[in-house]
């Protein structure tokens, strides 16, 4: 089985891609079918947080094969998102960690439909604005906002150190990456890394910037790293045991 929070793809590989729904445990869960001319074997992937599975599979492969690779595999997908908690919902009255510390939805409708950063009895919140019908879509874009502003400036720091510019950053809601860089230095980053502790987050950015200049894993890549972010094992663990736990916090 193929698990990794970092996974890149080099501009020449063009993987085909279908999308379709696969039952299991009770769930009907996404299903990407992605084609890899590098694979050599077919490999199975749930993504963080349970949101969906991906197979990657050699060029060619019929779809009754990845049928059956699936139904030998059934089990262990069972007892897999089995471990997997129920997803909690952003609502008034739940918490959601901002920069790792956790804040406290509160809801005030009176309000024009803002979202800023409060407390309530003296613990942290985030105080949001507006018709209840919208709220978590509006932590979402509060999210989008602060990843947007605060990893643009990493950026910039980290490629001034490297001398490297990036093409461009973009920002998504990725269920099995937390980000890519492309060989034309075309940076990706989940906004959900805001959710996690600053340090994290100057890492996941530090790892980025550092694949402008080695689009690999090799040891000259964690070497410019942890230049970049001398924290870098502490930081990757903590989004290994935690990045979970992020990603399956939902925003419908």
């Amino acid at each position: 089985m193929a698990f990794g929070f970092f996974k890149h793809r080099e501009s020449d590989v063009r993987p085909a891609v279908q999308e379709r729904l696969h039952d299991v445990a009770g769930r009907s869960l996404p299903l990407r079918i992605v084609e890899n001319e590098r694979a050599r074997r077919l490999t199975l992937r749930i993504d963080a947080g349970g949101r969906g599975l991906r197979v990657t599979v050699p060029p060619g492969i019929a779809r009754g094969e990845v049928d059956r690779f699936l139904t030998r595999h059934q089990g262990w997908l069972e007892q897999r998102l089995a471990k997997v908690p129920d997803r909690p919902q952003v609502r008034p009255g739940i918490k959601i960690p901002l920069r790792g510390v956790p804040h406290l939805i509160v809801h005030e409708p009176a309000s024009r439909g803002t979202v800023e950063v409060g407390t309530v009895d003296g613990a942290p919140a985030l105080i949001v604005h507006g018709d209840r019908r919208h709220l978590s879509r509006r932590v979402a874009d509060f999210l989008k906002r602060e990843a947007k502003r605060e990893i643009e400036a990493m950026v910039a720091r980290h490629t001034g150190v490297i001398g490297k510019r990036a093409k461009a950053i973009r920002f998504k809601d990725t269920s099995s990456r937390w980000g890519s860089c492309t060989s034309d230095g075309t940076l990706s980053f989940s906004w959900r890394i805001m959710m996690a502790p600053a340090p994290v987050i100057n890492y996941l950015v530090a790892h980025e910037v550092a694949h402008i200049r080695e689009m690999n894993h090799g040891p000259k890549f964690w070497k410019l790293c942890k230049e970049l972010c001398p924290d870098t094992e502490r930081c990757r663990d903590w989004l290994k045991r935690n990045g979970g736990a992020l990603q399956a916090i939902g925003f419908e």
